[in-house]
């Protein structure tokens, strides 16, 4: 899960040289993992053309690509049935150790790593309520403290557990809004807008006796944040596992303290009669997360963002020639904090919109999807935005195609400034 519109060992040596590998910016650098390319074409089966991702991780986009050492570890566990409870509990303890956590677990995605962890939070030291949530809150705590900024699209990821959110927005009404009916602080990690930071949110929450949730769902790279948040005092994190980890897409985590977590999982699949019980992951989603973590964890964090800083300078070397045209190299601040490409131009010499090109590219041979953040927001926060904006993401291009994006955007700005 990212904003809205909407968060890899890549590398190998080449003559003594760092370069990306295949998949983002490639893909793990195991040769021995790697599976071969067997199968049936389904997608030319279906009729549905995969494209070039000069997007990002977009879910509507499925996502990132699987490196692959991950492919591996899930081929390799669909050959062998195991106990699901075991197998989470085994990877939730992993994961927990490599993250420096309390405890972990994965999920259906990071929208119900936001289930679970509220559906915690209200029916803690309380087994009973886990066959009462949505419907009969009447004796459970259930208001959920949000500022006003931290509104989103992925509400209704709480909502399902039948919580009525708490509006504020100063750090007096913050105080003044915690009372008996208070089951969580909730903090959307991506909006850089709002009066109350990170600290503070915790630090109020607690003074109360109330946990603090943070959505950093496409809070990756850097992988540091992995941990950043729990240490700070996030008494539950959920991140997106088909983003920046690089897991399946269908996968997220859920990080935070250990007595949460465990009502997390009494909410979850595979119990039946749970809130949880339709968000169900399999063992080989479950094993590709804990190859992805691993996998996230062994690469080169410097060399991840140097290649794509060099990848987002190819593009505009490719687009500069055409008259007008602005670029700029920019790191969005929180979500997808990588080197990103922004693409600006004069309407009046070049009259066409953002969206149109999008469009273009769309429907070119080969397909290319550009990103489709192009307004204000704290993804571009800081940078210009409006219909002559153009932003290319660049780290889930495989190796050359980020001259093939120059070139079709270079051919697509030309054509248009000549009509």
């Amino acid at each position: 899960m990212a904003h809205p519109i909407s968060r890899r060992k890549f590398f190998s040596k080449t003559g003594g040289t760092l370069v990306a590998g295949s998949a983002a910016l490639g893909s793990a650098a195991r040769a021995e993992a790697q599976p071969t390319q067997s199968g049936e074409d389904y997608y030319a089966k279906l009729g549905v053309t995969p494209f070039i991702n000069a997007a990002g991780a977009f879910t509507f986009l499925s996502g990132s690509t699987l490196p692959p050492v991950v492919q591996a570890a899930m081929t390799r566990a669909a050959q062998r049935p195991v106990n699901i409870e075991e197998l989470q509990r085994a990877a939730g303890e992993y994961l927990a150790r490599r993250l420096h956590c309390e405890a972990a677990l994965v999920t259906s995605g990071a929208a119900a790593a936001l289930t679970l962890g509220t559906a915690a939070c209200i029916t803690r030291g309380n087994e009973q309520a886990i066959l009462n949530i949505p419907g009969d809150l009447s004796e459970l705590k259930n208001e959920v403290i949000v500022q006003k900024t931290h509104r989103y699209g992925y509400d209704h990821a709480l909502r399902n557990c039948g919580i009525k959110f708490v509006e504020i927005e100063t750090m007096a009404e913050y105080e003044a809004a915690f009372n008996e009916r208070t089951v969580l602080a909730h903090f959307f990690n991506a909006a850089e807008g709002g009066q109350i930071g990170r600290e503070d949110w915790v630090r109020v929450a607690h003074q109360h006796g109330v946990p603090c949730f943070n959505d950093a769902a496409a809070d990756i790279p850097p992988a540091a944040n992995l941990w950043n948040y729990t240490q700070m005092g996030f008494d539950l994190v959920a991140f997106s596992g088909g983003k920046g980890i690089r897991g399946p897409q269908c996968t997220g985590l859920l990080l935070g303290k250990k007595e949460l977590i465990e009502f997390a999982v009494k909410n979850d699949s595979p119990i039946s009669n749970t809130i949880g019980r339709g968000m169900k992951v399999g063992k080989e989603e479950i094993v590709g997360l804990v190859a992805a973590v691993d996998c996230l964890l062994s690469q080169d964090e410097a060399a991840l963002q140097a290649e794509a800083q060099r990848r987002a300078e190819r593009i505009a070397e490719l687009v500069k020639s055409v008259p007008s045209v602005e670029t700029r190299v920019f790191l969005p601040p929180v979500a997808n904090h990588i080197a990103h490409l922004l693409i600006t131009y004069d309407q009046n010499r070049i009259p066409i919109t953002g969206p149109e090109i999008m469009e273009k590219l769309r429907q070119g041979s080969p397909r290319i999807e550009l990103n489709p953040v192009t307004g204000a927001g704290p993804y571009m926060a800081g940078m210009p935005s409006g219909p002559n904006t153009v932003v290319v993401c660049v780290w889930l291009l495989e190796p050359h195609q980020d001259v093939i994006v120059g070139r079709r955007l270079r051919e697509v700005l030309r054509a248009a400034g000549k009509a």
